[in-house]
């Protein structure tokens, strides 16, 4: 439910205002981004009372590990919250999350973000029907 209700969700809106909005408007910027590095801290609680999010590994962290990988895009210095970093560590050195961390580069070299891509993806034309 964590993933769900708050990092996913807030993740989302950093990762659309940081890297995606043509407009970079510093207030949404800023604001995303703080959230962001507090559910690090609330992650990194959490991560202090079990090896992982739900005490074995599980779907949470599978759900969790793809949006919490990429820290450094919310100025996040990664030794504040260092639970976090070592689940980082642990799920990322699992072959099959490796494998599909490699798939994602594979796809995002495959078909970088052209105008068209951004258009569908965030203009007028993702309310198109198709």
């Amino acid at each position: 439910m964590f993933q769900m209700g708050g990092v996913g969700p807030m993740f989302g809106q950093a990762n659309h205002c940081i890297v995606y909005a043509p407009e970079k408007i510093q207030y949404a910027i800023d604001r995303y981004r703080n959230e962001a590095r507090r559910l690090y801290h609330v992650l990194d609680k959490r991560l202090g009372e079990a090896e992982y999010l739900g005490g074995e590994y599980s779907i949470a962290d599978m759900a969790a590990y793809p949006w919490c990988r990429n820290f450094e895009r919310y100025g996040l210095d990664i030794v504040t919250v260092p639970n976090v970093k070592r689940w980082l560590n642990a799920v990322g050195s699992r072959p099959a999350v490796q494998t599909g961390v490699e798939v994602l580069s594979e796809c995002r070299r495959a078909k970088p973000i052209t105008d068209e891509v951004r258009e569908v993806m965030f203009g007028v034309t993702q309310y198109q029907r198709r």
